[in-house]
């Protein structure tokens, strides 16, 4: 038996591997927070989004994949903290063993979740009107007019006329 080859078999053993957590329901970021908080390496892939909230724009930071994150760890670290962190559901793996993932998968989504970014509303949408006298009435988001204002297509008299309404008096279809 080569004693060398014995030797890089434990040693890539023992190098830290990253295996998938799944979450408790809308815990993720508090999972995230506490497995950080102990020292353990996580990451948790995230994108920028526009919302509307209460009738204004707002860019939020969501998870790719919302109720899991990947940890970093080693194969002869200490897993019994992770089953009692809290926001900590399990962690993924087939027959009771952690699945572990290929590094090449992370360094990947981390390249890819820099730059991304969704607005709430793109050109061509279907919108409804909620308030005033187009109330009810279907519509295409044409843009923005300005940080509280939309300017919209609406279909009046077989004719397409273009309007500029409140942000907060429309609603995505």
């Amino acid at each position: 038996m080569n004693l060398s080859a014995t030797n890089t078999r434990c040693i890539a053993d023992t190098a830290p591997a990253w295996y998938l957590v799944h979450c408790k329901p809308r815990q993720d970021e508090r999972a995230e927070l506490n497995l950080l908080r102990q020292g353990y390496t996580c990451y948790r892939p995230q994108h920028s989004c526009e919302r509307i909230v209460r009738g204004s724009r707002q860019i939020i930071a969501e998870s790719l994949f919302p109720g899991y994150l990947f940890i970093q760890l080693a194969s002869d670290a200490n897993w019994a903290p992770l089953r009692s962190t809290r926001g900590v559901s399990r962690l993924v793996g087939f027959g009771g063993m952690p699945l572990r993932l290929d590094d090449r998968l992370i360094e990947r989504l981390k390249q890819r979740t820099t730059a991304s970014f969704k607005p709430a509303l793109e050109a061509g949408d279907s919108v409804r009107i909620t308030e005033g006298g187009f109330a009810e009435l279907d519509a295409v988001f044409v843009t923005m007019d300005g940080e509280q204002r939309v300017i919209l297509l609406l279909n009046m008299l077989n004719r397409q006329q273009q309007i500029s309404m409140p942000l907060m008096s429309v609603v995505k279809n």
